[in-house]
């Protein structure tokens, strides 16, 4: 079975940092596109921030550009982001995606559980 496991959410001050992290399992894969979405209360779902084997490009939205990095650990299989400078507009449930692909399967997207983060001002 597959898993994305994500932590690292919590209470934090304006100004401050989070990492979260997300750890792949029960998958061997040959390509991905991972990433962090969130979703603030009474808003859609919005990608954050993602990196693509392919070519080892990143992306990251304009919202959080500058103070959001992206990192992958290949021998823990975890995803991190680094959150920096956070605002209360930061405030979001973030979740892990990964889109995975396996020779004798092709591309699938997996999602991990939430995690809040809660920026106060």
């Amino acid at each position: 079975e597959v898993q994305l496991q994500a932590s690292g959410g919590g209470l934090v001050q304006a100004g401050g940092s989070l990492r979260l992290s997300c750890t792949a399992s029960g998958i061997t894969f040959d390509d991905y596109a991972i990433g962090w979405f969130r979703q603030a209360p009474g808003k859609e779902r919005e990608v954050v921030s993602c990196i693509a084997s392919t070519d080892g490009s990143t992306y990251s939205a304009d919202s959080v550009n500058g103070r959001f990095t992206i990192s992958l650990d290949f021998a823990k299989d975890t995803v991190y982001l680094q959150m920096n400078s956070l605002k209360p507009e930061d405030t979001a449930v973030y979740y892990c995606n990964a889109d995975l692909r396996v020779a004798a399967t092709g591309w699938n997207t997996y999602w991990g559980q939430g995690t809040l983060v809660t920026v106060s001002s």
